[in-house]
């Protein structure tokens, strides 16, 4: 292939290990639809932790303008860590579409990206796109300072504690939407609050103790809760939901408030809109980016405004 073909041509990263191995299983249908849509395309396959970066960098140095997903958030997250950690090329003029085949899915949620692989191809072949905002995340890991990029929600306090039982429970080989639910119970009751102070652009909003924090350019995490259900991706702003402790059985009673995006009708959830973040705990917590788990505290969060190219839907273009 000519260098100078590469950049009409959608590089396909396959995370064979994403949905628990859907991806693999699906790739011929995907790749069929792929060639009856008359979409361009060249294969590669991850085979490591990370690799899905490592592979963006080097897709985009050699030429290629548009990258697709054939995986979940994860995946997602690893290609836009690799957006940034290249320099050959300015951010946004590489497009990133994704193939839902993960897990959770929730980043896809918000841009209306159907789950059925013939309508999310169709989506790349109509080529809507928009500039999302992209968080910049630092953090402490083993005492070292650390940074990475956000293309949806992060969590600290709570969620990342679900989100290591609920990794604990894949690599023992199990397998389910259902195991994500069982790790927030299993977590709920042993979690606890923590003395916690949170700055937004430069103000103290909470010094207090704190059950968890979520901050998103994204609605959705968790496998369709959404936490964050006024964010807008291109807005310039992170949105922040900041859960001051509750009792088991407040959340209990207002659990499906967690999926309407009715939570800031509970007098225990805080909403608020920022550029720059600051979170401070004593003792520490733990962070999850895009379902990563990740370090801890202390951590800061960077918005950049629209600066990675996506394709979506044209209702949530229309619906703008």
């Amino acid at each position: 292939m000519q260098q100078t073909d590469i950049a009409n041509v959608w590089y396909v990263i396959v995370n064979p290990v994403a949905g628990f191995g859907r991806g693999l299983e699906d790739l011929p249908l995907i790749t069929k639809l792929l060639r009856e849509n008359e979409i361009p395309h060249e294969l590669v396959f991850s085979q490591h932790k990370y690799h899905v970066t490592e592979l963006t960098v080097e897709a985009v140095n050699e030429g290629y303008r548009h990258i697709m997903v054939i995986g979940g958030d994860g995946t997602l997250h690893e290609v836009v860590n690799g957006l940034f950690i290249q320099q050959s090329t300015p951010v946004d003029e590489v497009t990133v579409a994704v193939i839902p085949v993960g897990t959770g899915n929730d980043w896809i949620r918000m841009y209306g990206i159907p789950t059925r692989y013939s309508e999310a191809i169709r989506a790349v072949r109509e080529g809507h796109t928009l500039l999302q905002d992209i968080g910049e995340v630092h953090y402490e890991e083993s005492q070292y300072a650390q940074v990475r990029y956000m293309a949806n929600v992060a969590g600290a306090g709570f969620d990342p504690s679900v989100t290591k039982i609920y990794e604990h429970y894949k690599a023992q080989g199990r397998r389910g939407k259902h195991l994500y639910a069982q790790g927030s119970v299993k977590s709920f009751f042993r979690y606890k609050s923590t003395g916690v102070k949170v700055w937004i652009d430069g103000e103290l909003v909470h010094k207090d103790l704190l059950f968890s924090a979520a901050i998103g350019i994204g609605k959705y995490n968790g496998g369709g809760t959404q936490q964050l259900p006024l964010a807008v991706a291109d807005d310039g702003l992170f949105d922040i939901t900041l859960y001051r402790p509750m009792h088991w059985w407040q959340i209990l009673f207002r659990l499906r408030r967690l999926f309407n995006g009715d939570i800031y009708s509970i007098g225990h959830v805080k909403h608020y809109r920022g550029r720059n973040i600051r979170i401070e705990s004593t003792p520490d917590i733990m962070v999850e980016v895009d379902g990563e788990l990740l370090g801890g505290t202390p951590l800061e969060f960077k918005i950049h405004p629209r600066c990675v190219r996506v394709v979506v839907n044209k209702d949530y273009l229309d619906n703008e």
